[in-house]
């Protein structure tokens, strides 16, 4: 594709956040480019998908309005279908609460989502690499060479890491755990309950984080880690852990056994929240770029699409000269930024205990399930934050 050389707005990234922000932006009448650096969208993946269904997705950020991509997901791009969380505690105990949610293809819905850009009038430039960033102009090089290209807006969801973020100084505080590693295997051959997403919890397996295990339909599925790199021991990376948790734990293994591993997925998980600031004059950041997860469970499909929505509604009014493009900081964190930042006290509390196999089984056993699926949605009931404090004390 051979570009042009001045657009409206520029989107970097075609994951979640950037492809709803290139449609919603373009639906305004903005011309825009969406740059992305591989060469087939969704490939290779980077991380799984486990996205409850529209109602639960409402209760997780019940002030947002969800995109309209969410409202009819494309058979196509669900492998299953599971109606039950279960928390495994390091002892053993299990505790579960309903959850009608679908386990999704990746690769087949970030394709979905930028297909659906396309026919909302994006110009898509894939397999091109962000070189430099010079104000709103881009240097780029890839499958159709070079070029620099300029923009009126740049909306930055280009992931944890972000060139575009970088670039404009939007980068969050530094902090060792504000960072996980997700490491997943695609597995087939396994024996296990096609109707529940099970979490799993101890410091021999996932210290400070968890593991878990989500049908694909059949006998397949996807288990993974989710663990913070500064709370690895004796030299072991996340793929030994994953490794442990497969071959050893006590209830996950007998499950796994004689599994072939048919995919390997890594990504990096912002789960540290939003940076301070994440509009300047002419850019904006969504998505992983700008700590769109709930931290209590990794999530970050829905909220990545709502900060994308939110993004390319700004971006056009901002050309349109209706509001300013700061606006969008204050625009993002009003539906969504209280349970994103109570995500992230739950999850430094749960840090705490994990500490513990012990603590963490105590505080499985004392939840119940209805508080666990509030956990779970970034929110904090008043017990449970009461019962938490007094175990972290206990610590002490």
């Amino acid at each position: 594709m051979m570009p042009e050389e001045l657009y409206d707005i520029i989107v970097v990234g075609a994951g979640p956040a950037g492809s709803t922000a290139a449609a919603y932006a373009a639906q305004a009448g903005a011309s825009v480019l969406l740059i992305e650096k591989k060469k087939d969208v969704g490939v290779p993946l980077q991380c799984g998908g486990f996205l409850p269904h529209l109602d639960t997705l409402q209760e997780l950020v019940p002030n947002a309005q969800l995109p309209y991509m969410l409202e009819n997901i494309p058979a196509e791009c669900i492998q299953t279908t599971s109606s039950v969380q279960r928390f495994i505690a390091p002892n053993g105990y299990s505790k579960e609460f309903e959850v009608d949610a679908d386990a999704i293809d990746r690769r087949r819905f970030d394709k979905y989502l930028a297909k659906d850009a396309g026919r909302c009038g994006v110009d898509m430039m894939v397999g091109t690499n962000v070189l430099e960033v010079n104000g709103t102009s881009v240097n780029v090089d890839g499958v159709f060479g070079a070029h620099t290209i300029g923009a009126k807006v740049l909306i930055g969801a280009d992931g944890p890491n972000s060139t575009i973020g970088r670039a404009k100084g939007l980068v969050r505080e530094h902090d060792p755990m504000g960072t996980a590693t997700a490491f997943e295997y695609e597995l087939s051959g396994v024996d296990i309950d096609h109707d529940a997403v099970e979490m799993y919890f101890g410091k021999d397996y996932v210290p400070g984080g968890y593991a878990w295990i989500i049908s694909q339909g059949g006998d397949t599925a996807n288990i993974g880690v989710g663990i913070r790199e500064v709370l690895f021991r004796n030299g072991l990376n996340a793929r030994d852990y994953l490794e442990r948790f497969m071959n050893k734990h006590p209830t996950a293994s007998p499950k796994l056994v004689g599994a072939s591993i048919v995919s390997v997925v890594s990504g990096l998980v912002p789960v540290g929240g939003a940076p301070k600031v994440t509009a300047t004059k002419d850019t904006l950041i969504a998505g992983d770029a700008a700590g769109h997860i709930i931290a209590t469970n990794g999530g970050g499909i829905s909220t990545a699409m709502v900060g994308g929505k939110i993004a390319g509604q700004t971006a056009a009014e901002f050309l349109d000269g209706k509001c300013a493009l700061q606006d969008y900081d204050e625009r993002w964190r009003r539906e969504m930024g209280l349970e994103i930042k109570t995500s992230i006290y739950v999850r430094k509390l749960m840090d705490n205990l994990m500490r513990s196999d012990s603590m963490m089984s105590a505080a499985i056993r004392m939840i119940s399930s209805e508080q666990m699926k509030a956990l779970q949605c970034g929110q904090l009931p008043d017990a449970v934050r009461k019962g938490l404090i007094k175990m972290n004390f206990g610590l002490k």
